[in-house]
């Protein structure tokens, strides 16, 4: 792919973003360093002529299809963008002052990294901005970035990559060491297509691809979900099942695995019909893993905003389970959950973890521990929804929660029922028998105290898949709603006593 054209400067990338007349800048004037040399600066007066700005950087506030936003936007054809002392001041009082006034904050970096004329300390200048912004984070307020082309450097690996949500303009070099120092170190040319946008998109770094003139509806979108009023009453008690039918495990599991059953993208399709906005998609670990096995998205059921992390079992198979990769998204969006104070949702349907030599050497037995512990411990609301199959490990990952729904013909087992068969009888012909016996349908693991509430198909989700999602995403809202609304105080500790006296009931009294 070829590079991007350089796009718009900082200004009129911000008339682009914002609507017209909510600009209001909030620069004073840079204080310069009381020690330039006289190269230094003649190419900082030679900047602010061409440019007609002060510095690399420009920060204000402004609306984005009306919600109250802080904007930092870089200036590539000031010195490359690059960011000194100066620089550095004005990011980091934009950051306070947005989190003081409880703003969301964009950042929409253009630059070759840290000014060279300024040397370490300005190097060390990436440290003081990372801090504003993790301060900004935990006091629950939206970190969003745009990344323009070009993004290297020092930049790149600070404020560049702390993005809750992080888009990229189509084409953009992004990269951590710029391809001329690469070339010049190394005597030949960094490999073509690797720092580009849509190569870090296919590995999880960046959510999104998306040109300037589309940038607007995507971020407002976003701070429709996050921002949007949290409710207050809880809804109406509902009964802990409708009235389903004595069906046989075998058959549900049979069910369960039809291809045409509806499944997480269809949950989340009918959930942004209902809320009246799109769902956002996210993607990736942020850490350089993407697997199509697990689907993060920001989402907005009924009136309860929420983070969903969700297993799409129609990209596993019993070659391909759930990897350590989706495991990584996972966790990635229970801090979203814990940091924009949002609800989590997680959907459960996996075959199974991937069981290959691969997965082993990657650990994928840690990643489900890791995974588990930060959910069962995670400081935000959660909501589970066993879906469909319920398969070991990887379904146990994004079980334990405030409150569980289960579908009628879900299941949750330790392994598929064929795995059990053949370590308890040798052979995967008593499947259906073990399944029996295990009690992993739904109505065994209501009785249980596993799950809160099954949603009936009628019969089956795949014969009636539209109203199956509108009945199971009504459930879904119902069950945010309550989370949201119940004592936090209460919520971790409850969380835990529902799985430590999970089976208590069943054990005899010693003698």
């Amino acid at each position: 792919m070829s590079p991007a054209s350089p796009g718009p400067d900082a200004r009129r990338f911000v008339d682009a973003l914002l609507d017209p007349g909510s600009w209001q800048p909030w620069d004073g004037a840079p204080a310069d360093l009381a020690e330039v040399a006289g190269e230094y600066a003649a190419a900082l007066a030679r900047a602010r002529q061409a440019t007609g700005l002060d510095e690399a950087v420009l920060t204000g506030e402004g609306r984005v299809t009306g919600h109250r936003v802080a904007v930092a936007a870089g200036e590539f054809g000031f010195l490359g963008g690059s960011i000194g002392v100066a620089t550095a001041e004005r990011l980091l009082a934009a950051v306070e002052r947005a989190t003081r006034e409880r703003l969301p904050f964009l950042a929409a970096p253009a630059s070759g990294g840290t000014r060279m004329q300024e040397g370490t300390l300005a190097f060390l200048q990436m440290v003081k901005i990372t801090d504003a912004l993790t301060a900004h984070r935990a006091a629950g307020l939206p970190y969003l970035v745009y990344l323009r082309h070009p993004t290297t450097g020092g930049v790149l690996a600070s404020w560049g990559s702390l993005g809750q949500v992080t888009l990229a303009q189509p084409g953009a070099l992004i990269g951590f060491l710029g391809p001329r120092v690469y070339e010049a170190l190394r005597g030949a040319p960094f490999p073509a297509g690797v720092q580009r946008a849509e190569h870090l998109h296919e590995h999880g770094l960046v959510d999104a691809v998306v040109p300037v003139e589309k940038l607007a509806p995507l971020v407002a979108r976003v701070l429709d979900i996050v921002a949007a009023p949290r409710p207050t009453d809880p809804p109406a008690p509902a009964p802990p099942h409708a009235d389903v039918s004595e069906v046989p495990a075998w058959e549900s599991i049979r069910r369960s695995r039809r291809p045409d059953r509806p499944g997480v993208r269809d949950l989340l399709r009918e959930a942004g019909t209902e809320a009246g906005t799109e769902v956002v998609r996210l993607h990736g670990s942020q850490e350089g893993e993407a697997d199509a096995g697990l689907v993060l998205a920001l989402a907005r059921f009924g009136a309860a905003s929420c983070v969903v992390v969700g297993q799409d079992r129609t990209t596993q198979s019993g070659d391909r389970g759930l990897g350590r990769g989706a495991l990584r998204v996972a966790r990635r969006g229970m801090r979203l959950a814990r940091e924009l104070r949002l609800p989590l949702l997680t959907v459960i349907d996996t075959p199974g973890a991937d069981l290959s030599r691969a997965a082993e050497e990657e650990g994928i037995a840690s990643a489900i521990a890791h995974t588990m512990r930060d959910l069962v411990t995670l400081d935000a609301p959660t909501v589970a929804v066993l879906l469909g199959q319920g398969a070991g490990g990887g379904a146990l990952a994004l079980l334990p929660a405030d409150r569980v729904l289960c579908a009628q013909h879900a299941w949750l087992s330790p392994l598929p029922p064929e795995g059990a068969s053949a370590i308890v009888h040798g052979t995967v012909q008593h499947a259906p028998q073990v399944a029996a016996a295990q009690g992993v349908r739904s109505i065994d693991l209501l009785r249980y105290g596993v799950v809160d509430r099954i949603v009936a198909e009628l019969p089956d989700a795949a014969d009636e898949p539209d109203a199956f999602a509108r009945r199971l995403g009504q459930a879904i809202a119902d069950e945010l709603t309550r989370a949201v609304t119940a004592d936090p105080a209460d919520r971790g500790a409850a969380r835990r006593a529902r799985y430590r006296d999970l089976g208590r009931d069943m054990l005899r009294a010693p003698g």
